[in-house]
């Protein structure tokens, strides 16, 4: 069993209720892995008495140890914890499966009617206010695993790498793993001495993006919104399954939709291959956060105070974060085309900033002004 504090939770939740908490969180939650986690902290500390805050705590720096998206890695150890093997399986697919359905649905209204003029203009509208969230969302996970100088070297180096290196993704997040490793043993070390019907070439297609799937599921470090980088790089520039523009609204509608943004990769799936597609990308992504949950995080809850641990987790985080806004800026790129998309940028950062906007109603009002645009003749 895992380790928990030396007083027990005040009680422990049934399978049932479980999957009803989670279910609801994953048809309401909006705003990306923090936003999740905060509420999970909220409803399952404070409210319902599940576990404490420091088991709580422990749960999270875990789970950041690990690839794949923070908030679904979670679900999956509160469901453990409250239910065993069976209950981790129940949290996580209960967090997934709302926003993965809303996407799929949203998957095929896009298909049937992406050439409509309003819809273009929607998109043109959307895709500036996508940016700005993400943005938001970066600078949030950076001031919560960021630490020291060292870190942000690593990040600065990773910006320039995802830019001239996109090939070499993976073996950058190991890399910078294997020196936060090298460098934080070494400070540990002074502190001590001091302190669709398919064909088969369509199965084919549908396997090469479900394991894309499953390897990007298996290596994105620093939470759900570090999978940007990774997808946009196999989806569109090495598969180009995607293109840009069909890519960012995938982006815009993983962000929007509540649960994890990482359902982004059931609209890529289903562009790619339909509803099966849909469905396939969707396990391929998420399985190994459950397997690596089950399997590794026990361990690592034993040994997260190790100086290895510790390093392999702050390097790949710096590099996350470095990946992150390099991708952002290229995005940011595709989005902002002329005078109207940099306002309509620029305002949405403002709001979600200064006005603590949420990312539903933020990227309505962006498709709005994007269907003004259109209609007034002020794009281009």
């Amino acid at each position: 069993m895992i380790p928990t504090e030396s007083t027990a939770p005040p009680r422990l939740a049934d399978l049932d209720e479980v999957v009803r908490y989670f279910l609801w969180l994953g048809a309401t939650g909006f705003g990306g892995p923090v936003a999740l986690c905060g509420l999970m902290e909220r409803d399952l500390v404070e409210r319902r008495g599940w576990l404490g805050k420091e088991q709580m705590r422990d749960v999270i720096a875990v789970c950041q140890t690990l690839p794949g998206p923070l908030a679904v890695q979670v679900a999956i150890f509160m469901g453990y914890m409250q239910c065993g093997f069976w209950g981790a399986w129940a949290a996580g697919g209960a967090l997934i499966l709302p926003a993965s359905v809303m996407v799929a649905v949203l998957a095929a209204a896009y298909v049937h009617v992406h050439e409509l003029p309003w819809l273009t203009a929607a998109i043109y509208g959307m895709s500036p206010a996508v940016v700005a969230l993400i943005l938001v969302s970066w600078w949030r996970l950076v001031r919560l695993g960021m630490d020291d100088l060292f870190q942000y070297a690593i990040g600065a180096v990773c910006v320039l790498a995802t830019w001239l290196l996109p090939g070499l993704l993976t073996a950058m997040f190991l890399s910078s793993g294997l020196l936060g490793i090298g460098w934080y043993r070494r400070k540990a070390r002074r502190e001590a001495a001091g302190p669709r019907l398919l064909d088969v070439g369509a199965f084919v297609l549908l396997a090469q993006v479900a394991w894309f799937c499953l390897l990007t599921g298996a290596f994105t470090f620093g939470g759900g919104l570090a999978v940007v980088p990774l997808l946009e790089k196999g989806l569109v520039q090495q598969g180009q399954w995607l293109t840009s523009a069909e890519f960012l609204t995938a982006i815009a509608v993983g962000m929007v939709t509540p649960g994890p943004v990482m359902t982004a990769a059931t609209f890529a799936g289903y562009l790619v291959a339909g509803p099966l597609g849909a469905v396939v990308c969707t396990v391929a992504i998420y399985l190994p956060s459950f397997l690596l949950v089950l399997f590794a995080a026990p361990l690592l809850m034993r040994h997260r105070q190790s100086p290895t641990v510790q390093g392999f987790t702050k390097g790949v985080y710096a590099a996350a974060m470095g990946s992150i806004l390099a991708s952002t800026v290229l995005l940011g790129a595709l989005a902002i085309k002329d005078t109207v998309t940099a306002v309509i940028g620029m305002a949405a950062l403002a709001a979600v900033l200064r006005l603590r906007v949420s990312g539903s109603l933020l990227v309505g009002a962006a498709a709005l002004a994007g269907l003004l645009a259109f209609h007034f003749g002020a794009h281009r």
